[in-house]
Formats: C-alpha cells, structure tokens, sequence
C-alpha cells in the first residue's frame, strides 16, 4: 500500500472532535482511512465516493486535522499485514460512533467470525440474542462503517450466497478467497 496522503473534508463544521483522513491504495483499490482519537471511525471504497463520505464524515463526527495520527498510521500497517496474509485479527482501537443500538451489536460481534470462516445472516441474529432479526443482520452489514476491520465481508445468506457488500460483491468475493487460501497455507 502506498503512502497515506491527508485529505480535507469540504464545509466541515465547528466541532470538539477532530478526524484525521487519508486514502491509500490496496489490493482492491484506494480505501479512506478516517480516525478519532478514540480509534479508526470510517473505511471506505472508492466507489461511495470520498468526497461524499468526507461530508458525511464532517458533519456526523467533526473537521479534518492536520496532526498526524498514531491510529491511522497503524491501520495502514494492520490492513498491509492483512493483505499480505500475515495479520488475521485487527488489534487497533475502533470508535464505533457511527453505529447504534442493534447495529452496533452486530457490528461488536462480527470480528468474532474468525479469519477464513463465515457465517450466514441467520447464525448472526441467533448470536446476537435476536433470531427474528435476520433482515435487520443484513442492514447492519449494509450501513457497516469499517468494513474490512468488522468483517461483514464474513456474513453469506443462508443458502451459501454472497449476499450484498458495501465494496461490491468481486472485493468481498475476493477478501474470502484470500482468506480461505491464506489459511490453506497455514498462515
């Protein structure tokens, strides 16, 4: 992965909480890194459009800092770990503002979903503690705001399909397969 480059939001309002943001590139295309000080707050492909996420992002969470970040520097290393197969359990802090009450719960489970495994939508609502809400396992997937690092990627239908992936159906594709093959490897 190259380099992180700082990127400033548009129009970022007054706010207490400051957010640094950089976009490096990846084995499945440039990805935007953006941290608090409480951990990394938002991952996202480049097909959502960084501009609009750096808007969304400025208006929910706070304005871009010029300070370097010890969190984004570390998610860099982590996620080029983890491209490389050597790194199966993300270990930096995450701030999961972005999320609340059912999805948050789901969202603080899926990096329990070991690296290589999966599990159906289904399985995620009965371990979550609601069965009922396989539909709403699915939303919480789709609205994830650090895919990658909560591995929703790991979530298939119950029918074994790939379901929806909010970086498109070939990346989660591909994050499996480079899973299992790590794995495979006894990495």
């Amino acid at each position: 992965m190259d380099r992180p480059q700082p990127v400033p939001p548009a129009g970022a309002p007054a706010s207490t909480t400051s957010v640094a943001y950089l976009i490096v590139d990846s084995p499945i295309g440039p990805l935007l890194l953006a941290a608090t000080d409480v951990g990394l707050v938002r991952l996202a492909f480049a097909h959502e459009g960084f501009d609009q996420v750096l808007e969304v992002l400025a208006s929910q969470v706070g304005p871009a800092s010029g300070a370097p970040s010890p969190i984004l520097d570390a998610a860099v290393r982590e996620l080029e770990e983890y491209f490389a197969g050597v790194r199966q359990v993300f270990q930096i802090p995450l701030d999961l503002r972005l999320s609340t009450g059912f999805r948050r719960t789901v969202q603080e489970f899926l990096p329990q979903i070991g690296y290589g495994r999966t599990l159906t939508y289904t399985e995620v609502a009965r371990e979550v503690g609601n069965p009922g809400a396989v539909r709403a396992v699915g939303s919480s997937c789709a609205t994830n705001p650090l895919p990658i690092l909560v591995p929703c990627h790991r979530v298939l239908r119950s029918d074994g399909s790939l379901g929806g992936y909010s970086g498109g159906l070939e990346t989660k594709q591909v994050l499996l397969a480079m899973e299992r093959e790590y794995v495979a490897e006894g990495a």
